[in-house]
């Protein structure tokens, strides 16, 4: 296979482990020739393999905030220092929610921990852009991709108000993609992945038997991370320059179903 990204310069926001999709798209924007760079909060590098995965790409990790405008500018100037000039793609792959972890139910929520939610999870996306719109990181015809889930369309009580989250973060592409496209045709679209066996997903109450009857329901079943970063990689590469403001799903076929029989079994 020809190598899609040759020459593309990217940042990687959000490889934790081996079981995180953002660790799959980094091995596989590096498989297809691009140049990266790693990035993810300070406590998450501490108890993470992410310097496991920058030693196996030859690149380097440069620790940031999402949610801090101070660390993700200077995440931009070391990355394009590290790799030679301008950024050609980006991958958003971050979500946390304390009311999750903590096991608060929707209809009692902590609403502090909310807006940390929001911030984290969503708010961050608008941050990473905004910031590299103000100061000119990225090269023209380049991509941002964000991670989303399908509850910011339809209703799963346990996701709690990540669904909300998601919806925020699809609609920043939309109205973000309309600003960077018009002014240096970069492309921002959101990919609205399956239930995937990740370190985030799987402390989702109930998560074993959703990701089962996803499987069921959808008729190629649930795509991996494996398959996602696939995905990924065409979006970030130049056989997608006019796909910009969608939210693509990328789940087996699983968001137009009604009722599967294989589900009833």
């Amino acid at each position: 296979m020809s190598k899609l990204l040759e020459g593309k310069r990217g940042i990687i926001f959000g490889a934790l482990d081996e079981k995180s999709i953002a660790w799959a798209i980094a091995e596989k924007c590096h498989e297809h020739g691009a140049q990266i760079t790693l990035t993810n909060a300070p406590v998450a590098l501490r108890f993470g393999k992410i310097n496991e995965l920058a030693e196996k790409l030859g690149t380097i990790v440069i620790p940031a905030d999402a949610t801090s405008l101070e660390d993700i500018e200077n995440l931009y100037t070391k990355s394009m220092e590290h790799l030679g000039g301008k950024i050609d793609f980006i991958l958003h792959s971050i979500g946390m929610s304390l009311n999750v972890r903590k096991g608060k139910e929707y209809t009692n929520l902590n609403h502090e921990w909310m807006k940390k939610t929001f911030d984290i999870s969503a708010i961050s996306f608008h941050k990473v852009m905004q910031v590299a719109y103000q100061n000119d990181v990225m090269n023209d015809w380049g991509s941002i991709v964000a991670l989303t889930y399908m509850a910011a369309q339809r209703t799963f009580p346990e996701y709690n108000e990540m669904a909300e989250s998601k919806s925020l973060l699809e609609s920043f592409a939309r109205s973000f993609g309309y600003h960077y496209g018009a002014k240096n045709k970069v492309r921002v679209n959101t990919i609205s992945q399956s239930p995937t066996m990740t370190t985030a997903g799987s402390g989702v109450k109930g998560f074993d038997s959703f990701y089962d009857f996803a499987d069921k329901m959808a008729p190629l079943g649930n795509a991996d991370a494996e398959s996602c970063a696939d995905y990924c990689v065409t979006l970030f590469s130049d056989l997608t320059r006019m796909v910009t403001m969608q939210n693509l799903f990328h789940d087996g076929g699983f968001c137009n179903m009604g009722i599967n029989s294989a589900a009833l079994l």
